[in-house]
């Protein structure tokens, strides 16, 4: 196989996977979402506006810069630095690999490797406005 075919089967795959995940989050199920951030995300991320835990609120976190939440000082250099701001896909990445995502970052987590509770998850974190 030649490397320019190599290179475009690389490239439709990559394009799938993206479509695969884009539909996967846009089917997120907020009230299955609840359940497994209240397992996975509850112990250091609060959902009421403006209260901190061990990790900054998740409230209204859509749209936010990362590392810029006011009121928490826990941030890692490297989340104030990342450059994120925060959407669908952002999250998927991040909570699906958080130390992949931002190397050198403080959280906890290996992640969360099923797509559908993660989608779940965005869906729920994306109904706290």
């Amino acid at each position: 196989m030649k490397s320019s075919q190599r290179l475009l089967i690389s490239a439709l795959f990559a394009a799938s996977v993206s479509i695969v995940s884009n539909n996967v989050l846009a089917s997120g199920n907020p009230k299955n979402g609840a359940d497994v951030f209240a397992e996975e995300c509850g112990d250091c991320h609060s959902t009421k506006e403006g209260k901190s835990k061990k990790g900054p609120p998740l409230h209204g976190v859509i749209g936010r810069k990362a590392g810029s939440f006011a009121d928490f000082s826990g941030y890692s250099d490297s989340m104030k630095q990342s450059g994120i701001v925060w959407n669908e896909e952002r999250i998927d990445a991040y909570i699906s690999a958080p130390k992949k995502v931002v190397p050198g970052g403080k959280m906890k987590y290996d992640g969360l490797p099923d797509a559908t509770s993660r989608a779940d998850v965005i869906a729920y974190v994306m109904s706290l406005k």
